[in-house]
Formats: C-alpha cells, sequence, structure tokens
C-alpha cells in the first residue's frame, strides 16, 4: 500500500511531467511559426528571410533520373524524324527538339520532339510548319523554339514559332526583319532573340532584335560594327552577345565583337594572343569565359582552341590594341594562313532540282 504523501508526490510528478510535454509542443510551434512566417513574430529568423515558404528551403526534384556515369544509351527510333544534317535542335527542360535540316536531296521542314525519359519520339506537326531549309537557327525562348532564316536554294527571310505543348506553329512578323539569310547565328537573351551576320548573297554584317511579345523587330546598330561574316559563332553572356571567327569576304576571321542590346552599342575583342582564322568552329559560355575549340582554316581541321575573358567591366578592347597581360592559354599562337577564296568554304549540299 502506497502512503497519502507517495500518492501525492506521484500525482505532482505526473501533473509536472504533462506540463513539461505542453510546453515542448507550444515551444515547436511557435519555432515553426518564427521559421515559415517570422513577420507574424515581428522579426526574421537568422539566415532565412522574411516571406521564404518552407517548401523553397527544400532541395528541387530531379528533374530526370540519375544515369550511370560514362557509358552511352541508344536514342529510341520508333516514329524518329528521317535521316538529315545540318539541322537545329533546342532543349526545353524535358525534351529536344530537332528540325529541319537536308537529307541529301530535299530540304526538309520535319521534326521531332525526343523525351530522355522515355526514350521515345513525337514527330512535330507540319501544318503551318516553316518552309524546308537547312543552316538556319533555332532557340529556346523557355516556352515556344524559333526558327529563322536559312536555305533552301535561296536564303530565307522568314520563320516561325513552334509550342510543343500545342504542337502547333504561329507566324513571325517580317517588318524590319534581317535581310534573308543563312549561315547566321542567333542567341536567346531571355526577352530577345538576336540575329546576327550570315550570308545573303555575300557575308554581312547586319542583324536584328525579335521579341516574341510584341512579334516586333530592331536592328542592331551597324556603328563600330565587327566586320561581315558567315559560319562564325555566337554566345550570350547575361547582358552581351559575343561573337567570333567565321569567314568574311576577305577570308577566314579570327575577330569578333561584343554587342550590348540594352545599349545598341559594339565593341571589339582582342586579336592578340587569340586563336588563328577558321570557321565551322564551337563556342560555348561558361558565365566566365567564352571557350573557342576546333574548326576549319580552308585547308586543315583544326584540334585548337582558346577562353576569352569577358567580365563585366573590363576594359573597351580593340582590333588594334597593344598587348596587355593574356587572358589566354600560354600557347604559341598559329601562324595566321593566307587568306583563302571563299570557295575554300566546304561546299553546299546540291540543292535539289
Amino acid at each position: 500500500m502506497h502512503s497519502r504523501d507517495e500518492r501525492k508526490r506521484s500525482a505532482e510528478s505526473g501533473l509536472f511531467s504533462l506540463r513539461l510535454w505542453l510546453g515542448l509542443i507550444v515551444f515547436g510551434a511557435v519555432m515553426l511559426v518564427a521559421l515559415v512566417h517570422p513577420h507574424l513574430l515581428g522579426g526574421e529568423t537568422r539566415g532565412v528571410p522574411n516571406h521564404i515558404p518552407f517548401a523553397s528551403l527544400t532541395p528541387a526534384a530531379t528533374p530526370t533520373p540519375p544515369c550511370t556515369d560514362d557509358p552511352w544509351t541508344a536514342n529510341g527510333i520508333a516514329n524518329a524524324p528521317t535521316g538529315r544534317s545540318v539541322h537545329t535542335a533546342v532543349w526545353t527542360g524535358s525534351e529536344m527538339i530537332v528540325w529541319g535540316g537536308f537529307d541529301g536531296t530535299n530540304y526538309l521542314n520535319t521534326g521531332g520532339r525526343y523525351n530522355p525519359i522515355t526514350n521515345t519520339w513525337v514527330p512535330t506537326s507540319t501544318t503551318d510548319a516553316p518552309t524546308g531549309r537547312f543552316q538556319h537557327t533555332a532557340v529556346w525562348t523557355g516556352s515556344e523554339m524559333i526558327i529563322w532564316g536559312g536555305f533552301d536554294g535561296n536564303p530565307l527571310h522568314n520563320g516561325r514559332k513552334y509550342n510543343p505543348t500545342t504542337d502547333s506553329w504561329t507566324s513571325i512578323s517580317v517588318t524590319n526583319a534581317p535581310d534573308a539569310r543563312d549561315s547566321h547565328t542567333a542567341v536567346w537573351t531571355g526577352s530577345e532573340m538576336i540575329v546576327w551576320g550570315g550570308k545573303g548573297g555575300t557575308s554581312l554584317n547586319t542583324g536584328g532584335r525579335y521579341n516574341p511579345s510584341t512579334d516586333s523587330w530592331t536592328a542592331t546598330t551597324s556603328t563600330n560594327v565587327p566586320q561581315s561574316r558567315e559560319v562564325h559563332t555566337a554566345v550570350w553572356t547575361g547582358s552581351e552577345m559575343i561573337l567570333w571567327g567565321g569567314v568574311g569576304v576577305g577570308g577566314n576571321l579570327n575577330t569578333g565583337g561584343r554587342y550590348n542590346p540594352g545599349t545598341d552599342t559594339w565593341r571589339f575583342t582582342t586579336t592578340p594572343t587569340a586563336p588563328s582564322a577558321r570557321l565551322f568552329h564551337t563556342a560555348v559560355w561558361t558565365g566566365s569565359e567564352m571557350i573557342v575549340w576546333g574548326g576549319f582554316d580552308g585547308t586543315n581541321y583544326l584540334n585548337t582552341g582558346g577562353r576569352y575573358c569577358a567580365q563585366s567591366g573590363a576594359p573597351t578592347a580593340t582590333p588594334t590594341s597593344t598587348p596587355t597581360p593574356t587572358v589566354w592559354p600560354s600557347v604559341t599562337p598559329r601562324p595566321r594562313p593566307t587568306s583563302p577564296p571563299r570557295s575554300t568554304r566546304p561546299p553546299r549540299p546540291t540543292p535539289p532540282r
């Protein structure tokens, strides 16, 4: 038998435990509110700004399942587009969209959407699609693919927008659009497509900015513009378009320019220590540098390249500037080849009769 005092102490102990648990529950609820909505408590939790939803504190889900490092996996071929080259491809965030090109006989206006998760293809609609072409450009806006220019036996002065959600094409205004061209470049700035250069009977040094929201074109300035060229490269840095290389009326080029659409102005890239002149090369943007690699110099297929630094606030460079500490790797520059005639460019595929 327990004494009256023992029963009293036991009851008091149980009541204390209950109060302790209730206190912990209330404290936990207050901390959760402070974390999710600190403004309700008149303050801000350290390191967590006001108004950030709790879900944003967790990592985003991986959009595609992880793959095994290094091996290749074949794409599915069921419903894949027909064989072609000199086509375009864009990545939407979940699919690759392939369109256009040349099959050795025909200029194509067909394409397909490839889903790497399901390893399947879905053909793109041909209803209201652009006419068949190759050496055109394609950019992805976040919701649509924009096709522009190209060659179908003649340089083209048109394009269209493709929406993969509705599998539909819509027209693009040609009012104030750049002249007909192929072998040009196009970049997406986040709000506009910038088309520049290319070939339209002769090499071009003109371009335009297309705004899909207003379906309107604005010409790029011709002041201080780089030399005309085609089959060059262009990258978008987040504030500027940098173009480089290609071939012009006088031959292959190792020059370039930086275009700022906000101010509609150009400045030249440096040429001391730049890679040798070339066309059909590639270029990518790393976040601070443009990396150029490979290409064709009229005689040789190249396995050289270089890195071009384009930091915000860097001094304006001119083609004839005095060399400054190089931003390129310490390599002996390849002697610039004698400018070849334009006929050294690999010939176009024979147009269909």
